[in-house]
């Protein structure tokens, strides 16, 4: 990064990606969605008898 470049990065506000913050959303019910279907997941793998 140059000394220009520099400079000008300090004043101008940082861009939003409208990527999730860490205030955003419950917590726990993405644990409990993704747990759900990991176990929905292997039960199927178990029934097709892949496994």
């Amino acid at each position: 990064m140059t000394s220009t470049s520099s400079a000008v990065a300090r004043f101008l506000p940082r861009a939003r990606t409208g990527g999730p913050t860490d205030d955003q959303g419950p917590k726990i019910l993405e644990h409990v969605l993704g747990w759900t279907l990991v176990v929905l997941l292997a039960v199927l793998v178990t029934r097709a008898g892949l496994m």
